[in-house]
Formats: structure tokens, sequence, C-alpha cells
């Protein structure tokens, strides 16, 4: 912790506020410093642990980087998941961490429901990691996914919405299959959110859902995603 009080910087504080970041309790030390930082410390559970619990936004950051996913328990997925205040933090250890835990995708089902938003993202930036980063799971996992990014997009907080289409965004970009698979689900989403907004313009289900499939497509349905496949 002193290590991480000695690189404070004010300048970054304020950088990451303007990016909507909680810095209620943060040095501004960048994510780059802190891969250094963590690449030098190498696996520690114990520490990761004792970081977390310090409530430190650097400090939890580092934990998802030194934390041993072996280790890693349900328990404490979920009493993390339920500390997130702020989407960066929930980015970093569904990347760093969760993703590689072995219960990653039965989280993925279970804090797709959530009521907190936080909850709610991990889920959704959980999938979305595991999209890109785990390299050998079978196409029905993803599928499974998308049943749930279709069944939530309606979900209008901002940074559920958001998370929603970066996993389906992924996932259309994994294989050609789920490529596939992800236009058919951003266009069912688009036909549900219209057959919403034939009854109430301002129905915010609608906004949402049309907004997370309309982007979806336009990046899924581009020349650079279409050549990869």
């Amino acid at each position: 912790m002193d290590e991480l009080a000695a690189r404070t910087s004010e300048e970054s504080r304020a950088g990451m506020a303007r990016y909507g970041i909680n810095v209620a309790d943060a040095f501004g030390v960048s994510v780059p410093e802190l891969r250094r930082l963590a690449r030098a410390l190498g696996t520690d559970h114990d520490l990761a642990l004792a970081l977390w619990d310090s409530g430190n936004h650097e400090a939890r950051l580092l934990a998802s980087m030194v934390d041993d996913p072996a280790a890693v328990t349900e328990a404490q997925m979920d009493r993390w998941a339920a500390d997130f205040d702020s989407w960066d933090v929930c980015d970093q250890v569904t990347s760093n961490l969760f993703d590689k835990t072995p219960f990653a995708y039965d989280k993925v089902g279970e804090w797709s429901t959530a009521e907190d938003e936080w909850i709610k993202r991990a889920a959704f930036a959980t999938a979305a990691a595991l999209a890109v980063q785990d390299k050998k799971a079978p196409d029905e996992r993803f599928l499974v996914i998308l049943a749930l990014v279709r069944r939530e997009a309606g979900d209008g907080r901002n940074f559920v919405k958001k998370a929603v289409n970066w996993a389906l965004r992924n996932i259309g970009k994994r294989n050609a299959a789920l490529h596939a698979a992800a236009i058919d689900t951003a266009e069912a989403i688009l036909a549900s959110a219209d057959a919403l907004a034939a009854v109430d313009r301002r129905d915010p289900a609608a906004r949402s859902a049309r907004w997370v499939a309309r982007d979806a497509l336009r990046e899924l349905r581009s020349n650079k995603v279409l050549r990869r496949f």
C-alpha cells in the first residue's frame, strides 16, 4: 500500500474522474503501472485478498492481477462483485480473474438476473471476456449467453446495457457460426423492441434494446469484421 501511495498522481485522479471512475479512495496509478507491479509480485492469493479488503481502488485492481484463479471460490466472487462501485474495477476484475475461474459461466447466468447494476454488469463483462479469452470453449456455451443477451437487452441502465452490447459484439466476433448467431440475436432483439415501441414509443426497454441491437449490428456487419470470416 505504501508503494501504491508513493505513485499518487492528482492529475491521473482527475482524469479518472472525468471518465466516470469512482476516485473516492484512489491514488491515480495507471493500469500499465499496476501491471508492471503485478508482474514483479507474481501470483499471491493471500496478498490479493488483503489488497481487496483495503478498499482502495488501485489495490483492488492489483488484487485481480495477482490472484490465483484456481484458489478463487464462488463466495469470493460473490463478495467481490458485491463490492464493485466503478466500471473499471468491474471490467478489470472480470477480465483479469473471474473469467479464468471454474465458476465463470455459472456466474454469468446467475448474475444476469441481479438487481444490482454492478453485479449485472459483471455477468456480461465476464461473458465478453470469455468470448475473447476462453479459446477452447464450445460454441454451445456462447449460444446460452446469447439467450441471456436477448432476455436482458431491455435493461436501460447505462452500465448494464453497455455490457450486454459488449458481450453480444464479442461473441459475434469469435467465429463464423457465432457471428451468424449473434446477428440473428441482434435482429430478434430489434424486432422485439420495435413491437414494444409500437405500443409505447417512449418505452425505456425498447430504447435500450434498440441501442444494444443497432450498435452491435453496425460492428458485426462492418467490412472489418466480415473480412475475418
